[in-house]
């Protein structure tokens, strides 16, 4: 008989009952060892968080730092602060560029997964000569202190960065992972002139947003009755709210992962797997708290009532949260493989706030993202890959997408060895690409359609009515029966911290371990690989995910099935006063303040439209080459650069000012077209040599990005007759007039 794998090859013969045997004894033998390991990692795991939670600040760190402000002394302390990360041996930074701050989440884990690793969000900013910041927590909240606290604490954290970097010509780049995103989004719109580029990394800003058939982490808040289960968790804790539950409900997104697969891969793989098992473990497991308070406004404004992006937050001194009001690009890194934040999560804020990529730009904003084909969540801020492939290119391009003319924009990633252009002046593996997208470009992902929001707005208004029952009837007796040692009493009965302690040294049925796992490892007799029982166990291994896979499956859909038939009931929206006919019950507020100001604003540009000289005009021409291309390269960026060099110029353009002269131009082009044209020539100087080192100037970086397609090629020849070049063959100027290429 034919072996299935190669037909030409005879099967093999069966073994024999001898044969099986041995193979039999051989996998129980290795089973037995692997088990014997598994427990010893487990015993390593409870002891390493024992140690972990008994330091004072818990982190999980790859970097050195040093603290620079404690949040506790502030006039309103926070359990938050700011340390300066000390770059490692061999890494030079330069104090004249933009300092990075790296903002971790408190969902639940303590601080540190942004430089987990060396290659890292932190580890690739220092790589490209940055200065780098951290703001972590303690695990302990102080007494009292609210998410606005935070934000105002964090506004000081930045102001002492700036301070502390007079030589940087930027403000500094935050990047804010998961929940950390949405409250640097928040500081960013309260205090816009302390940030510069801001990137949010898995982090949700429209809460409500998602596909149906998928998702369905945004429907538990509805199922459970609204926020009243927060308020009750609080009230349990004595008034603290515990993060574990925070990482329960991570867990309960992926039961196959939590109840087989993470430690079927320990067992399985454990003679190398552990040290990274017991690496990831030290943050999964480093529960910290909130305070009720803190968690309450959470769940409320954001989780369940999805109003930052309506713009109905409202600080206690009573202004008002606008996202439109940030002046920094954001720069927006999801994944459709992220099932905490997917894609819609983190975008349609855009679709709340624009109506246009035209608004976009009537707000002066830049808005960059990117999707990760399939990179799960907490790979977004773990995965070395990210880190040198997206981060990478985040911070060693941050001051290009800073200069962005204000739109909506993809960034794509295109291997260096491959791309187009002069590879050479790209700094990395691979070359980043921004590409003008439209708002048909985002809903194209899929969303929410009117009926789903109102599905929503019913669930949050039912939300509010179970919380106010909750506040009226319940509240005072459990905060009248529980007291601070019990709740502190039941959180260390936490399943999740259980599950470490089970295994520590308070376990008398688990003396034996040590001695015994030592003596394993040193009589360690791995299995053979084609072991078939060893085979059989991978079969049932893969089995068993499958069932837990296909629960979870029918458990999602009973849940969205469940949500949509009970709040899409049209006599339960009447009774808590949705209106069934509206379109789309919520949407940030338009602002006639903000359109007379935009009056006035094209009414002075207007009167700019043949100022300036020749750099004015340069960047003008490239404004309107490019606007053909669609896309922003950091090749060409790389260019502008090397010209600037070449001039001979002591001192670099401050970035600001090079900002200012991009907005002001492309402005000018969208304003009026043709005015904008035709004024070209009157601000050029009238020595044809000058013309001519400037046009092929311009045609160096035009190119750098790679051979013009017919539409670019078209305006560039028009630049050409513009700048009185108009009888020479383009590409020959360009050949004759500009410095020789390096070799790519």
């Amino acid at each position: 008989m034919p072996d299935a794998a190669d037909p030409k090859r005879p099967a093999a013969a069966p073994p024999s009952p001898l044969q099986s045997l041995a193979q039999a004894s051989d996998y129980l033998a290795d089973a037995a060892q692997r088990s014997v390991l598994f427990l010893d990692v487990m015993r390593k795991r409870s002891e390493q968080y024992r140690a972990h939670m008994a330091q004072t600040a818990p982190h999980v760190l790859d970097y050195a730092a040093e603290l620079v402000c404690d949040g506790r002394t502030l006039p309103r302390p926070v359990n938050y602060g700011l340390v300066r990360i000390v770059p490692p041996d061999g890494v030079t930074i330069d104090p004249a560029r933009r300092p990075f701050v790296v903002v971790d989440p408190r969902a639940g884990h303590g601080p540190g997964i942004g430089g987990f690793k060396a290659d890292s969000e932190i580890g690739v900013a220092l790589k490209a000569g940055h200065s780098c910041y951290f703001i972590g927590f303690l695990p302990d909240p102080m007494p009292g202190q609210t998410i606005e606290d935070i934000a105002r604490a964090e506004a000081v954290f930045l102001e002492t960065v700036i301070a502390r970097h007079p030589q940087a010509r930027e403000k500094p780049c935050v990047i804010g992972n998961c929940q950390a995103g949405w409250a640097v989004a928040i500081l960013a719109a309260l205090r816009p002139e302390l940030f510069g580029p801001i990137i949010l990394a898995g982090s949700p800003l429209s809460y409500w947003a998602g596909v149906t058939g998928a998702n369905p982490m945004r429907y538990s808040g509805g199922l459970l009755g609204g926020s009243w289960l927060t308020a009750l968790t609080g009230d349990l804790g004595a008034g603290i709210f515990d993060g574990a539950w925070l990482v329960q409900n991570f867990e309960n997104q992926n039961p196959a992962n939590t109840l087989w697969s993470k430690q079927y891969n320990l067992y399985s793989k454990v003679d190398t797997e552990a040290e990274r098992y017991l690496g990831f473990e030290r943050w999964w497991g480093g529960h910290v708290t909130l305070n009720a308070e803190e968690m309450q406004f959470i769940v409320d404004e954001l989780f369940v009532g999805n109003k930052l992006a309506s713009g109905e937050i409202r600080t206690t001194d009573g202004i008002a949260v606008d996202l439109r009001n940030i002046r920094s690009p954001i720069v927006v890194f999801c994944s459709k493989g992220d099932n905490i934040t997917p894609p819609q999560q983190a975008l349609d804020w855009i679709l709340d706030l624009y109506d246009s990529v035209e608004d976009i730009r009537t707000w002066g904003q830049t808005i960059v993202y990117t999707v990760h084909e399939s990179i799960g969540h907490l790979g977004i801020f773990v995965s070395a890959g990210v880190a040198r492939k997206e981060h990478g290119e985040f911070a060693s391009n941050i001051d290009m997408i800073d200069v962005l003319p204000p739109g909506l924009y993809e960034a794509t990633f295109e291997p260096r060895a491959v791309a187009a252009g002069e590879a050479d002046l790209a700094t990395g593996d691979w070359v980043m690409r921004c590409e003008a997208r439209s708002l048909d470009d985002i809903r194209a992902m899929g969303g929410n359609d009117a009926a789903d929001e109102r599905r929503f707005a019913t669930a949050a208004r039912v939300s509010e009515i179970n919380l106010s029952l909750y506040r009226a009837f319940a509240q005072p007796l459990i905060k009248a029966m529980v007291t601070p040692p019990m709740a502190a009493a039941m959180r260390k009965l936490h399943p999740l911290r259980l599950s470490y302690e089970a295994f520590g040294a308070a376990n008398p049925f688990l003396a034996w371990l040590r001695p015994t796992a030592e003596r394993v490892r040193r009589d360690r007799r791995p299995v053979d690989p084609d072991n078939p029982f060893l085979k059989l166990q991978q079969q049932i291994s893969d089995q068993i995910v499958d069932g837990l896979d296909a629960w979870r499956e029918t458990c999602e859909r009973l849940s969205e099935e469940t949500f949509r038939a009970v709040y899409g009931n049209p006599v339960l929206q009447a009774a808590v006063g949705i209106d069934p006919q509206a379109a789309r019950p919520r949407r940030a507020a338009r602002s006639l303040a903000h359109q007379a100001l935009v009056e006035r604003r094209v009414a002075e540009l207007s009167a700019k439209m043949t100022t300036g000289g020749v750099r004015e005009a340069m960047i003008r021409a490239l404004i309107y080459v490019g606007m053909a291309r669609g896309t922003a390269s950091e090749l060409g960026f790389a260019a502008i650069r090397r010209r600037y060099e070449q001039t001979g110029a002591t001192a670099p353009l401050p970035i600001d000012t090079f900002k200012a002269l991009v907005r002001t131009q492309f402005f000018l082009i969208v304003l009026d077209e043709a005015a904008a044209l035709a004024a070209i020539p009157e601000m050029l100087p009238a020595d044809m040599g000058e013309r001519r080192a400037a046009f092929a100037a311009l045609t160096e970086v035009v190119e750098a990005t790679g051979p013009l397609t017919a539409a670019p090629a078209a305006r560039l020849a028009e630049m050409a007759r513009l700048f009185g070049l108009g009888s020479e063959p383009v590409r020959l100027v360009a050949a004759t007039d500009r410095p020789a290429r390096k070799a790519s």
